[in-house]
Formats: structure tokens, C-alpha cells, sequence
């Protein structure tokens, strides 16, 4: 599976602990936001929503592990677009459900709120969980063919609700879509999907 992970600015001294967590994961896994708080590039939770909505949609890579501070305003941004299914985890628990019930493709880290000590452990036992089996498997098992109709029947209500994703970039605030596309990660993923939308987006905006 290749996993993009995206913090923005508020967290972005938690990056390279959130990388390196996710690479045990055993994934190929991809930092296409900031790494530390002296990134002359500063990314907003409403730009790296929308670079994982750009990541997803380009087929780019499989799954995106954002957040913020308390992982809300990461989670909505992200969720106002087409084909992102965006989950709220704090525990292992809720990674677990979000995964088997949910099958999910993004899910939304609390990287300020509820941090103490211990918290790259905790984080380290929301990834086990989070890919500890094939997603969408169901719970209880016997709700797996329901659920997995419900996910088929979201996907369908996320295209009829949401407008074509390439007329959303050029309807949002372009100042805020052009910095996303400064981030080198980012537009590498892009040009290695070899996805028709991606192409147009690079070519629009990665100058």
C-alpha cells in the first residue's frame, strides 16, 4: 500500500515521529506535506485537505494519514471532496472499526490534542490496528456483506453530491491550490500515478 502522510503547520514537529511510526507499518510511505516548523513552505489544514483529495483522486497513492491539532478541522477539510472517506481515530479501537466497518481511505490524527508522554506509543497501536487485517473485513464479521453495501451506496452519494474534482481546483482560492503544488513530494507522487487528471493539474500549476 502506498501512504501519504500530511501535517500542517501547527503540527509539523511531529512530523518525522509520525513518519517514522508509519514506516513500520512495513507500507511505502510518503511525507507530501511539511517536516519541520522551519519549512519556508507553511501549509495550512485546508491546503493539505485538499492535497489529499488531489492524492486520492489521482489515484496517487492508496491511503492518506493527515491530522491537526485535534484532528477536526483536517477531517472536514478533507471530507468536502469526491471519493475521500475521511475518519476521526483517537484509539485503537476506533482505528480498528473505521477500518473493518468504515474501509475508509484517509484517516484524521489528533497530533496536539490528548499528546503526553506516551504518545508515539499510542499512535504506534492506532496504526497496528488501522491495518491489522484487509479493510472493510466487517464487525461483528457476520455485518460484513451489509456494510460493505452501505460503503458502495456512500460512494455513490459522495459522486452524486460533489462536482467534477479538476472544476473544484480551479474554483477554489488559486493562491491556496498553487502552494500545494510547491511541495516536491507532493507533485512527484503526482507525476508517478500517470493519471490523466494528475497530468493536467502539473501541468496548470507545477511551475
Amino acid at each position: 500500500m502506498k501512504i501519504a502522510v500530511l501535517v500542517e503547520l501547527s503540527t509539523a514537529h511531529r512530523a518525522q515521529v509520525v513518519m517514522e511510526e508509519v514506516k513500520k507499518t512495513g507500507h511505502e510511505v510518503y511525507n507530501a506535506s511539511m517536516s519541520s516548523p522551519e519549512d519556508e513552505l507553511q501549509l495550512n489544514y485546508l491546503q493539505t485537505g485538499l492535497m489529499s483529495a488531489i492524492l486520492l483522486n489521482t489515484h496517487a497513492v492508496d491511503f492518506v494519514i493527515g491530522g491537526c491539532g485535534t484532528g477536526q478541522g483536517y477531517l472536514i477539510s478533507a471530507n468536502q471532496y469526491p471519493n475521500v472517506y475521511c475518519g476521526h481515530i483517537l484509539s485503537p479501537l476506533d482505528a480498528f472499526l473505521f477500518s473493518q466497518i468504515n474501509g475508509g481511505n484517509c484517516v484524521s490524527l489528533a497530533f496536539n490534542e490528548g499528546w503526553g508522554w506516551g504518545g508515539e506509543v499510542n499512535l504506534q497501536y492506532i496504526l497496528e490496528k488501522l491495518f491489522c487485517c484487509p479493510v472493510g473485513g466487517g464487525f461483528p464479521r457476520e455485518r460484513e456483506v451489509p456494510q460493505r453495501t452501505f460503503r458502495e451506496k456512500l460512494c455513490n452519494v459522495s459522486v452524486a453530491t460533489h462536482k467534477d474534482m479538476e472544476q473544484i481546483v480551479k474554483d477554489l482560492d488559486q493562491d491556496m491550490v498553487k502552494d500545494c503544488f510547491k511541495q516536491p513530494v507532493f507533485c512527484q507522487l503526482l507525476k508517478d500515478a500517470h493519471d490523466p487528471l494528475a497530468d493536467r493539474l502539473l501541468a496548470t500549476y507545477a511551475k
